[in-house]
């Protein structure tokens, strides 16, 4: 029976780094809305409470009833989780002029303490709190301080239950890995076994028992998602699994045959489509970004489905959604109010009658590129920078002709392979070229020119959430602005955008 750590969301914006540090630790563990508990078996170890936004003296503010697994099991709150934990003690929690906001530091660590062992004292800790815990209750004792907070952990007597004012997810907290270790491993008990090749194992077994003998369709995107769930599902079910590759006309330059080569060596079961021409007609007059997203992702439903319809026997669609979309569709405050159309494919599974296999729901992003590695996917795909599923149509700004396509591949490819050829490409999270809707006067020879401006895009981030604009050499910048402007007849001038996320997106539309 697989292990687990259950974490209880109340809304946190630092829940999913709660989850993304436990995985670390090579412990599964899966996030849950406070009101919505699992089942509690005997293959959860452990309990986690989140922050929150809210106080636990607000009137609708969001409670659980502990008893249901205090004192049964181990319970660590963090920040709102301690409050909650303490308040239903009986401890004292209030707004007070003890806040603290950002870095601290532990004046006092009890470092007999199992949540504690190896926590230096004035090591550094991430505080994010309005209300302070004033006093733990009789049940309880102090494990840790810092100068301005005096009870910044406690311990509940005779019970492995634990709660910290400061959030050990966030990479401020210095020791915040080995305060997940000391409670996940040393308390909970956890064997830490759940690593990429056991992920392979155990996926590929519920994918035989979950698909049988049923055919399964699936498109592919030339990305990382796609194509590792579409390796475990091949080693589930072989020739069962059929590929579908639609060429949108939006991809970068070269990259249809060229990620068709790469699946077809594989060994993969896939068909390419080139539907370029049909994406055109549908994008022709549409400007506003949300209308050519529609476009796309409806043309998308139409060219699958009837090159699924040549399929006899399918029965299951395959999908390679990753676990940031699964918690987004079940958070505490419910499914997100700007959900972008192109990631909605909403509809195609009722419209064709098909069940959903999604081999890697419970993955984040870096864990789907380490089972990739385990799988050994080609390379190409597995070191590929995220690239949206509207592919070059929102980095076109405005309408979308063939002829602007030309250009923006032309440019970008310039721009990737420098990036790739001075080293560059690795260190950055994601990066492209943008075509603008403005025109620009300049000199080339003894002419004077009136054409396009392109935008270069590079970014460093962990997950994507948060970004900042990479510091790409001047001479490497000078190198992709003259290739391409030497190169691309239609761009007389190239920019670099040096904003970061937020306020700016990674993508201009």
């Amino acid at each position: 029976m697989r292990e687990e750590i259950v974490i209880l969301d109340f809304g946190s914006q630092f829940t999913q780094l709660i989850a993304r540090r436990i995985r670390e630790l090579n412990v599964f563990c899966e996030i849950y809305p406070y009101n919505k508990i699992p089942e509690i078996n005997g293959s959860v170890k452990g309990i986690i409470l989140s922050g929150s936004p809210c106080s636990v003296h607000d009137q609708d503010s969001p409670s659980i009833d502990l008893d249901q697994f205090r004192g049964s099991l181990p319970v660590l709150g963090l920040c709102f989780g301690a409050q909650l934990i303490a308040k239903s003690m009986g401890g004292e929690v209030e707004r007070s002029n003890k806040r603290e906001y950002g870095r601290a530091n532990l004046s006092f660590v009890e470092g007999d303490n199992p949540l504690l062992k190896e926590i230096e004292e004035n090591g550094q800790v991430w505080m994010s709190h309005g209300d302070t815990i004033s006093h733990v209750a009789e049940k309880a004792k102090i494990i840790a301080s810092t100068d301005h907070v005096n009870v910044a952990g406690y311990q509940v007597y005779e019970e492995n239950t634990f709660g910290i004012q400061f959030h050990p997810e966030v990479f401020h907290t210095s020791q915040g890995l080995k305060i997940f270790e000391n409670f996940i491993v040393g308390i909970c008990g956890c064997s830490q076994n759940w690593t990429p090749g056991h992920f392979v194992d155990e996926t590929v077994q519920d994918l035989k028992s979950t698909v049988g003998n049923d055919q399964v369709v699936m498109g592919l995107s030339g990305g990382v998602d796609s194509s590792v769930a579409a390796l475990l599902l091949q080693r589930a079910i072989g020739d069962q699994l059929h590929c579908i590759f639609v060429d949108n006309g939006l991809l970068r330059k070269n990259e249809f045959e060229d990620v068709l080569a790469s699946y077809q060596g594989m060994g993969l079961n896939i068909k390419g489509v080139d539907a370029k021409e049909e994406f055109y007609q549908a994008l022709r007059g549409h400007s506003d970004p949300e209308d050519k997203r529609k476009a796309i992702g409806k043309t998308f439903i139409e060219v699958f489905e009837r090159e699924s319809k040549s399929i006899d026997g399918v029965k299951w669609l395959g999908q390679g959604t990753i676990y940031p979309d699964v918690i987004e569709s079940v958070s505490v405050k419910g499914p997100s109010a700007t959900i972008k159309s192109h990631h909605n494919v909403g509809g195609l599974p009722e419209k064709m009658h098909l069940k959903v296999v999604e081999p890697l729901k419970f993955l984040f992003k870096d864990e789907v590129r380490r089972v990739g590695q385990a799988l050994e996917l080609d390379l190409n795909i597995l070191g590929r920078h995220p690239f949206p599923g509207p592919g070059l149509g929102i980095r076109i700004l405005g309408e979308i002709t063939p002829e602007k396509v030309r250009l923006l591949q032309d440019a970008d490819d310039i721009y990737i392979n420098i990036l790739r050829e001075t080293g560059y490409y690795d260190k950055v999270w994601q990066a492209g070229t943008i075509l603008l809707p403005i025109q620009s006067v300049g000199v080339m020879g003894d002419e004077r020119t009136y054409e396009r401006v392109a935008a270069i895009r590079a970014v460093t981030s962990r997950d994507g959430m948060t970004a900042d604009w990479a510091e790409i050499p001047h001479d490497v910048l000078s190198k992709i602005s003259t290739r391409i402007i030497n190169e691309v007849r239609g761009i007389n001038r190239v920019v670099y955008d040096i904003s970061s996320k937020p306020p700016a997106t990674i993508e201009w539309e």
